[in-house]
């Protein structure tokens, strides 16, 4: 990225921060700050101390200090997990409801009041870039690493491929037929945590087959699988690959449609595999 791109980035961001009153010390005109109101939101009707913290990337001792202001406000409590002693539960209190719900309000009336100037079609085209934005973000965050052919994070992702194809192929799916860790001679790919997963292997000389690309259904519609697969491609010609074949079945359409275009053109059967109906081949030069 350009130096001037991020710089356009940064002043987009000071200009919503301050525009919506995200540093002000009463966010959206009551009396705390964004991080105890966004955290009250967060706990919904329950939530546990583990869950708060992962979802919001919070350092644990941060998320204390927050979680001890609410309970001073008496706007939640903190107690012990019912069956899990190591863990503890959040629950707002019924002033704490009453404060998240005028939370709600206003934050609707703010957006409301922020985009009033606009005509119906500027709206529509606001909603439609932030949608962009946010897909845009939700595919950058997600760190694609090789990791060793039997990491157990990625097994469970190729497990999962496998119960999704047995779903949809009228024939099913025999997960026996999955690529062994042991025949993986090539690299094995995951998007974290658990987002989705891909391997390539050798054919001969100069060439490969991609295998088991997937992306768990949480993760689809941001483009993850495009770039799954130009991870997969970019490995292997680091590897001296120069020609990528792969094969999918009639039922993943979506799949086929990826391919073609990404580059890819179709070939004539190459693969003993059954579900290889439709078979594809790439130059990476």
């Amino acid at each position: 990225m350009t130096a001037d791109a991020i710089d356009r980035i940064r002043d987009f961001n000071r200009f919503y921060t301050q525009r919506i009153g995200l540093l002000t010390d009463h966010y959206l005109g009551q009396d705390r700050p964004l991080g105890p109101a966004r955290l009250l939101g967060e706990i919904g009707e329950q939530a546990t101390v583990r869950e708060l913290r992962t979802r919001l990337g919070l350092d644990s001792g941060y998320l204390s200090r927050l979680l001890r202001t609410l309970e001073d406000q008496l706007l939640v409590r903190v107690g012990p997990h019912p069956s899990d002693a190591r863990s503890r539960i959040v629950t707002p209190t019924p002033a704490g409801r009453a404060e998240r719900a005028a939370l709600d309000d206003r934050s609707r009336a703010g957006i409301a009041g922020l985009i009033d100037g606009l005509t119906p079609t500027q709206q529509s085209e606001l909603v439609a870039a932030q949608d962009t934005v946010r897909r845009l973000l939700r595919l950058a965050a997600v760190p694609i690493t090789p990791v060793p052919a039997d990491d157990a994070e990625t097994w469970e992702c190729l497990r999962a491929y496998a119960a999704e194809l047995a779903g949809r192929f009228p024939e099913g799916y025999d997960e026996t037929t999955l690529t062994p860790a042991a025949a993986i001679d090539g690299a094995l790919l995951l998007a974290r945590p658990a987002a989705g997963c891909g391997a390539w292997v050798r054919l001969e000389p100069g060439m490969a087959e991609i295998r088991h690309l997937w992306v768990a259904p949480h993760a689809r519609g941001i483009g993850l699988g495009r770039r799954l697969l130009a991870a997969l491609e970019a490995d292997a010609a680091s590897h001296g690959v120069t020609i990528v074949r792969l094969g999918t079945h009639a039922a993943l359409t979506e799949a086929a449609g990826l391919y073609l275009t990404s580059g890819y053109h179709e070939i004539n059967g190459y693969s003993a595999s059954p579900y290889n109906q439709i078979c594809f081949e790439k130059d990476l030069r």
